[in-house]
């Protein structure tokens, strides 16, 4: 008897600290977590940027690189690179989804040579000599789809953007600096262009997309 009597009140206590434990991280802090997450206008969603019309054209977290085809004229700023060196592309401007770091080393000749051939053709396509061209512009970060790109990146290509969209230089040059975010708290990290962002305010938008419907 007592020995049944010992197993019920084991049993309850189980049953007890079951219940409770379920209640507190079954409901409590799930509860909890998607309270913080809806903290900040988007924070849940990813960020989305809207364009004029209403279209979703990005996140401000997700870097895509615009694109435009081979002989046209390239009005956008551009991203660092998202791609890894398995694709054996020293751009590789694929899914961000799939971007990768290059898991390459400062001795790695493939990565060298990958930094060599963005150098030239960056220098090529603004115009500037390969020196010029600063880090940023021929490195991914670390999680492949940074959205940002340095002050300097962003100033080496305020003459070709300025130049296709009929812009003066120096109303590029504001716009960069209207989008340059400074350092978070007043001291982590550097100075940051968002790009989708300053390509919006340029009038831009990457990817192109049907404006919603009302009720859609």
């Amino acid at each position: 008897m007592r020995f049944l009597i010992g197993l019920l009140r084991q049993t309850w206590a189980g049953l007890l600290v079951l219940l409770a434990l379920t209640a507190v991280l079954g409901v409590l802090y799930p509860a909890a977590v998607w309270g913080v997450s809806r903290i900040g206008a988007g924070a849940a969603e990813g960020s989305p940027v809207r364009d004029t019309t209403g279209c979703v054209v990005g996140s401000r977290w997700v870097g895509v690189d615009p694109q435009v085809p081979a002989g046209d004229p390239d009005p956008f700023f551009h991203n660092r690179v998202t791609g890894s060196v398995a694709a054996q592309d020293p751009f590789a401007p694929g899914d961000p989804a799939t971007a990768l770091p290059t898991n390459q080393g400062p001795s790695s000749e493939i990565l060298a040579a990958f930094v060599t051939q963005r150098r030239n053709a960056i220098a090529a396509r603004e115009g500037v000599q390969p020196e010029s061209v600063p880090a940023d512009a021929v490195t991914g970060s670390g999680s492949g789809i940074d959205p940002h790109i340095s002050p300097a990146y962003a100033a080496l290509q305020v003459p070709r953007v300025a130049h296709v969209n009929g812009l003066s230089e120096s109303r590029v040059r504001q716009l960069v600096d209207e989008n340059t975010e400074g350092r978070q708290l007043g001291f982590l990290g550097e100075q940051r262009v968002n790009v989708l962002e300053l390509n919006l305010a340029l009038g831009l938008t990457v990817p192109r997309c049907t404006a919603p419907t009302a009720g859609g």
